[in-house]
């Protein structure tokens, strides 16, 4: 564990759930995360429903999740409020503001229209909380479109960076490095993956990631499997290419990325240092490229190819996996013709879209990942 957990807040004390739950917003690996409503004031939040069963062995990582977003709470207006934690006879509560304006690739698709003035207005918000973050001495370690949410619908919604399971509070009193392996692949710095220790540059490096993905549809190292997409990673493999995806995007704009995607980590942009850099700044472009282009049409175009292709992998791979399991059981049968099963075998799957972290990891079955929602949802009238 990176924290010790004698600084961390205790588990919430049992006691009657004071919030009705609603629909489904998202599902994680142990838990779901539901609208709700107070039962005695009316107001609407978001319920980070946790099951404690499939929980189990792992509390540190929730009293960790409430010690970061209660230190950063309230703070700053691009981070997701922590209202209310407490614990039932089922399941762990984490209750935040509810974010009804949607994901934030979900809101630029919908757009009539989208410039890289808008793109750095997007990533001035967001770095404006991470340099807040940083300022406290925490790093998110999971920053990704998917974590960034608007509260409202409205065109002029404040950003919001949320889900803080796998950040962490640094000690500034001690030289600290982070070294397990945590995060969503594609945003993962390369001293994650060395695992020789990390720290708050890894946020910078996603957001590297991020600034590139919202310029073009695409991510700068996607590949057509994890392991190409570590190496590209390691090596900082990636272009401006092809050219006519990037014609619209200005030198600044590719500077910017260029500082962020930086392997050494030492030599990475910070947060402040971010905020002060051209394309953040609002400058205008020295060579002219970017300043009215409408960006939407290819970026909806390669992001639309993009999952095509993966669905189409990921098919392929599922229909070799069921491949590989039928000669397994058939091989089985033919050995031992007097037993009525197969032997037990490791499961193959694994599902790419839960960030991984190998120190919470634990044993969690992939039937309880598969039913977290509806166990978790059994639990909620408790």
């Amino acid at each position: 564990m990176d924290v010790d957990s004698s600084k961390q807040p205790p588990l919430p004390q049992i006691q009657p759930c004071r919030y009705k739950v609603g629909k489904t917003l998202g599902a994680g690996s142990y838990s779901v995360v539901k609208e709700c409503v107070h039962i005695d004031t009316g107001r609407y939040y978001a319920a980070k429903v946790i099951n404690k069963r499939l929980m189990a062995g792992r509390e540190h990582m929730v009293r960790n999740e409430i010690a970061v977003l209660k230190k950063v709470s309230m703070g700053h207006r691009n981070i997701l409020t922590l209202v209310d934690y407490f614990e039932t006879m089922n399941n762990l509560y984490l209750v935040t503001d509810l974010a009804l304006g949607g994901e934030l690739f979900d809101r630029i698709c919908r757009k009539g229209s989208y410039y890289e003035s808008d793109a750095a207005d997007l990533i001035r918000a967001t770095l404006s909380a991470v340099a807040y973050l940083h300022d406290h001495g925490i790093v998110h370690r999971d920053l990704k479109p998917e974590n960034l949410l608007f509260r409202t619908p409205e065109d002029n919604a404040d950003l919001l960076i949320a889900d803080f399971g796998l950040s962490r509070i640094m000690d500034e009193h001690k030289f600290h490095v982070l070294t397990t392996t945590c995060g969503t692949p594609g945003y993962m710095a390369p001293e994650i993956f060395k695992k020789t220790g990390h720290g708050k540059p890894v946020d910078l490096w996603a957001l590297g990631v991020i600034t590139y993905f919202l310029l073009c549809g695409y991510t700068p190292f996607d590949r057509d499997s994890d392991f190409e997409e570590m190496q590209a990673i390691l090596s900082a493999e990636y272009s401006f290419a092809p050219v006519e995806y990037w014609r619209g995007v200005s030198g600044h704009a590719k500077d910017f990325i260029r500082r962020c995607l930086t392997i050494d980590h030492a030599r990475r942009i910070t947060a402040h240092e971010a905020l002060q850099h051209a394309f953040v700044a609002r400058q205008q472009p020295a060579d002219g490229a970017g300043a009215g282009e409408n960006l939407l049409p290819t970026i909806k175009k390669n992001f639309n190819a993009r999952r095509t292709l993966h669905a189409a992998i990921d098919t392929v791979r599922a229909i070799n996996k069921l491949r590989e399991a039928q000669h397994l059981m058939d091989g089985a049968r033919s050995r031992e013709p007097d037993r009525g099963s197969a032997p037990h075998r490791k499961d193959a799957d694994a599902d790419a879209d839960v960030p991984l972290c190998k120190e919470d990891s634990g044993n969690t079955a992939k039937e309880e990942q598969i039913h977290v929602t509806k166990t978790v949802a059994s639990c909620c009238g408790e």
